[in-house]
């Protein structure tokens, strides 16, 4: 018996949900070169335009000639130093949280949050459009898991009534996908009155909301009562890499000493918290990013509209337009790659079946002109494939 890999691999081209990894040949931006291609890209998660600043680079430069290239260890053994601690202390203090916590990637931080807070015996609630890693982290962690139905605060209630042991809801801060926010208000309600714990990641939140870019809590005015487990990553609107956990003094002891994803890893770079404490001052002061971003969907959600394609619920950088089926989806993102514009088709099963779609992704490093060059190409691609679909 045998692994007979190339039937499943004909399938899923069959399917037109075969995947390619582009080949990025230029640093992150607005303008990059993919393949051979020089292009305009609407299809990163740099939502303030950090990953290629100058004094995120400097300060990424210093950290290194001062620490090295390499973490060396687990931060239990003697992996974490003087640069991951100051990052921490800061990333607390930004959160208004006592306690931050460091993790690899966003993906070790979800995993190894859950897995450490519920086990056999407890009970885990997610969104029914929580990111992979979330749905991984609520499956492996032995609880009994549940899902609800997407940002429905009564389908919680309902499974809450028939949770057993320790509770924790789970839910993304921005669906990474849709662009629409949780509704932390009512699903914080609702885990307080039973006695569970909600947890947030909010990835695609730190950045782009909240007054001084704090994210979904700070947008919604949410201390740590109402959300206890708060969870960004920090390759997104901080244009580095990483992620973080931030809470109580007792949540972040509890994950030193549980969560497998934290102790069985070796530390990241230090000089990259030396990048990132740069990029999160900026996040910090430079208001202007998140004012331009905002003006920008604004332009793009007007000029969409006009056009007549069906946009999603979303006021973030995150904005996708619907298609549905796959084909039409890639149809429509080769059309514009042949203009010289790169937004992804984003299809099964990162998305629900019949819901393949565009994603458009913002960025503060877009100008408003580039942003109507995407109109313009858009206009003149759906009438196309619209003409042809006919």
């Amino acid at each position: 018996m045998s692994f007979d890999l190339s039937a499943r691999l004909a399938a899923r081209r069959a399917d037109n949900l075969y995947r390619q990894r582009p080949l990025l040949e230029s640093p992150q931006g607005p303008l990059v070169v993919v393949d051979g291609q020089p292009l305009l890209a609407f299809c990163n998660n740099d939502y303030l335009g950090l990953a290629n600043h100058p004094q995120v680079i400097e300060a990424w430069q210093a950290g290194a000639s001062r620490w090295g290239v390499g973490g060396g260890a687990s931060h239990l053994v003697i992996g974490h130093s003087t640069a991951h601690h100051v990052l921490e202390e800061a990333l607390a203090e930004f959160t208004g949280r006592p306690r931050a916590l460091l993790f690899s990637n966003g993906y070790m931080a979800n995993l190894g949050a859950v897995t450490a807070l519920v086990g056999q015996g407890d009970t885990v609630l997610e969104d029914r459009l929580n990111h992979a890693s979330l749905l991984d982290a609520g499956l492996l962690s032995g609880a009994r898991f549940s899902r609800y139905l997407h940002n429905d605060a009564v389908s919680l209630a309902k499974r809450l009534e028939k949770a057993c042991g320790n509770t924790l809801v789970v839910t993304d801060g921005v669906f990474s996908m849709d662009g629409d926010l949780a509704d932390l208000p009512a699903l914080a309600l609702e885990a307080k009155a039973k006695g569970a714990w909600l947890m947030v990641d909010d990835a695609h939140g730190f950045g782009p909301l909240g007054a001084n870019g704090g994210g979904i809590a700070e947008h919604f005015g949410l201390g740590m009562d109402d959300v206890p487990v708060l969870v960004g990553t920090l390759g997104k609107a901080f244009g580095t890499s990483g992620a973080f956990v931030a809470g109580s003094e007792e949540l972040i002891e509890s994950l030193i000493q549980f969560a497998r994803p934290y102790i069985y890893t070796t530390s990241q770079p230090p000089a990259l918290a030396c990048a990132t404490l740069k990029s999160l001052e900026l996040l910090r002061t430079e208001h202007w990013r998140r004012e331009h971003l905002n003006t920008l969907i604004g332009q793009f959600r007007r000029g969409a509209e006009q056009i007549g394609l069906q946009l999603m619920d979303s006021f973030t950088p995150i904005q996708p337009i619907m298609i549905g089926d796959s084909g039409r989806a890639i149809r429509l993102s080769q059309m514009l790659r042949e203009r010289g514009l790169l937004v992804t088709a984003i299809r099964p099963p990162t998305v629900p079946a019949g819901s393949a779609r565009l994603r458009v992704t913002l960025s503060a490093a877009h100008t408003e002109a580039q942003v109507q060059l995407l109109l313009s190409a858009l206009d003149d691609c759906w009438r196309t494939l619209e003409r042809d679909h006919a």
